[in-house]
C-alpha cells in the first residue's frame, strides 16, 4: 500500500485526506475508491483533462507521462510542471502528495444546452 496525501479542496475534500492506494490502480481509481469524487468525464480513457492533479511531493518518483497524456495536459486549466492526469498516473511504492486544482475543464458541462 502506498500513502497518498490529498491537500484540501473546497468541494471534493475540504479537510484534505490521507489514503492508501493499491499498487495495481491509478491515482484516479484510488481517489474514487476512497470517496474523493474527482471528475473523470472520459471514464479514465485519457480523452479529457477533468482528472488533472498537481503532484506536490513525489513527482520525480513517478514514471514519465506518455505522449498522449502530455498532449491532453496541454489543455488542462492551471497546468504546472508537476501536473498529471490522475487516470494515467500509476501508483508506485513511493508516497505522494497531490493537489486537485480548483477548476477543471469539462466540456460536458461548459456551454452545453
Amino acid at each position: 500500500m502506498t500513502r497518498i496525501t490529498v491537500l484540501p479542496h473546497a468541494e471534493l475534500c475540504p479537510a484534505g485526506a490521507v489514503i492508501e492506494a493499491e499498487a495495481d490502480e491509478s491515482l484516479c481509481e484510488a481517489l474514487l475508491r476512497h470517496g474523493i469524487e474527482i471528475e473523470h468525464a472520459c471514464e479514465m480513457s485519457c480523452a479529457c483533462t477533468t482528472c488533472h492533479v498537481i503532484v506536490r511531493e513525489g513527482f520525480a518518483t513517478l514514471p514519465p507521462a506518455d505522449e498522449l497524456e502530455e498532449d491532453m495536459l496541454d489543455r488542462a486549466w492551471g497546468l504546472t510542471p508537476h501536473s498529471r492526469l490522475a487516470c494515467q498516473t500509476p501508483i508506485g511504492p513511493h508516497p505522494l502528495t497531490i493537489e486537485i486544482p480548483k477548476y477543471s475543464i469539462n466540456q460536458t458541462h461548459a456551454g452545453s444546452k
